[in-house]
């Protein structure tokens, strides 16, 4: 007698059910049954399951010891995927040091130490570098948390917030270079040399388009070597970065404990002045997610070839086509969802990966090292804090909400973009970026007109 396909299906169900319930009560036993899997793959390393992050290390190790680590993407994104978590777990483990935003300070100058001091493979090392600097992966990565997090903002709370921004980051900019360079000058600094070479550079806008174009200027300026005067400003751009990082895992705290200070990653309250638009809480299709995607690398491009064209950064750039774009009803709601899903995903799966590179290739501990001594650690410190503070209580003043604006004054005095992602990371407010750029690209660039009007006038 024949035996249909429904009745055939019911049948096996009822067989697998019978082998998991035997499974249950011992009837059937083995070392490793699929109830015992199904533990193992919600053990999680980041977001890696237990076995599979288990097989990526051996195999990455065969793969070591045979010298057959190359620059395959596949390869490079199951290393710095498996790296990269192992740090941020290291670092979210460590009584004292988590408090201040342990894995993100481990993700980054942990692998920073093992470059310096050779206790990383070279051929690791080297692959990993090749990789960085030939995809630029960190310029996709910005992309899509900006177009991202842009498309996700209420209309009114995202105007606001780009216009009001600048009060708290102006002020704060000004009373943190007085009183930094006070405080170095009480430690027995010059005041030439603590304004110009430790206060200025933290809040120039990183090393890419911070510290080299500042030295260039400072070099013909003063008949100096750009190569001596950017080995002079480096460190405290480093250090002031290590600060800033622990500035927001504190502010992070603080908002959870003071609930009225915290935006969540909200600038500002558009709720009372308006109301809310709808969100589309449905999966968002895959198509969407894709053409959200190829969005945010269209707006890049755009960007780039904004600075081709007029010399604007293409961050900003993008940022203010993005804007224009989301204020004009331009992106459809369906698109949106897609990019908010993509922001999503970068956030939680890329950026732990994306610090460990940043470690590896673009932070020196020698540079850090060197700003290790008292005079030069007190003013940084004092620097970042100080900007840091008067974002609060300005954005406060202001009607922003005082965790935020503090942050984005954090972000001015940043490594550029990835301290950006550093900073924002360790405060769990990378939706903030937007901002965060506008602080550390514009903001960078006034600063290096300021002080180099100044330096002209004053030599």
């Amino acid at each position: 007698m024949s035996i249909s396909s429904a009745e055939s299906s019911v049948l096996t169900n009822k067989r697998w059910r019978y082998f998991l319930q035997g499974h249950k009560t011992g009837m059937f036993r083995f070392p490793f049954g699929c109830l015992q899997w199904q533990k193992l793959m919600n053990l999680r390393i980041g977001i890696i399951p237990l076995p599979v992050y288990s097989v990526i290390l051996i195999c990455l190790g065969i793969l070591l010891a045979l010298g057959k680590v190359s620059g395959d993407i596949s390869i490079m994104v199951a290393l710095l995927a498996a790296c990269g978590f192992t740090c941020a777990e290291i670092g979210a483990r460590i009584p004292g040091l988590r408090q201040i935003g342990g894995p993100v300070i481990v993700s980054i100058f942990l692998p920073a130490y093992l470059v310096h001091y050779k206790f990383l493979p070279a051929e690791l090392v080297g692959s990993i570098s090749d990789f960085w600097h030939t995809t630029k992966f960190v310029y996709l990565f910005t992309a899509c948390v900006i177009v991202g997090s842009i498309l996700s903002m209420d209309r009114q709370a995202l105007i606001t917030g780009i216009v009001k921004i600048f009060i708290p980051l102006g002020v704060g900019s000004v009373i943190a270079a007085i009183v930094g360079t006070l405080t170095g000058m009480a430690f027995g600094l010059s005041a030439h040399y603590t304004f110009f070479y430790i206060v200025i550079p933290i809040m120039a806008g990183g090393i890419g388009e911070g510290a080299i174009p500042l030295t260039l200027a400072y070099g013909e300026i003063l008949n100096i070597p750009q190569e001596q005067i950017f080995a002079q400003v480096v460190p405290a751009i480093v250090l002031g970065n290590l600060v800033a990082i622990i500035c927001a895992s504190l502010l992070n705290q603080l908002g959870k404990r003071y609930a009225r200070y915290n935006g969540q990653g909200r600038l500002y309250d558009a709720e009372d002045s308006m109301p809310a638009e709808p969100i589309n809480t449905s999966s968002a299709k895959v198509e969407n997610i894709a053409a959200a995607g190829m969005a945010a690398i269209a707006f890049y491009i755009v960007g780039i070839v904004a600075h081709k064209l007029i010399g604007l950064p293409a961050p900003v750039a993008m940022l203010f086509l993005v804007v224009l774009v989301k204020l004009i009803y331009t992106i459809s709601p369906k698109l949106e969802n897609g990019a908010r899903t993509v922001y999503s995903f970068f956030s939680k799966a890329v950026t732990y990966p994306l610090l460990f590179a940043i470690g590896i290739t673009t932070t020196s501990w020698a540079d850090l090292m060197a700003a290790f001594n008292l005079a030069n650690i007190v003013t940084i410190i004092v620097t970042v804090v100080t900007l840091t503070t008067v974002g609060f209580f300005v954005g406060k003043w202001i009607g922003l909400y005082p965790i935020e604006s503090a942050l984005i004054n954090t972000c001015h005095s940043g490594m550029g973009g990835v301290g950006d992602i550093a900073i924002l990371t360790s405060a769990h407010r990378l939706e903030l970026m937007p901002f965060a750029q506008i602080a550390t690209r514009l903001g960078g660039a006034l600063t290096i007109t300021a002080a180099i009007i100044l330096l002209g006038i004053i030599s």
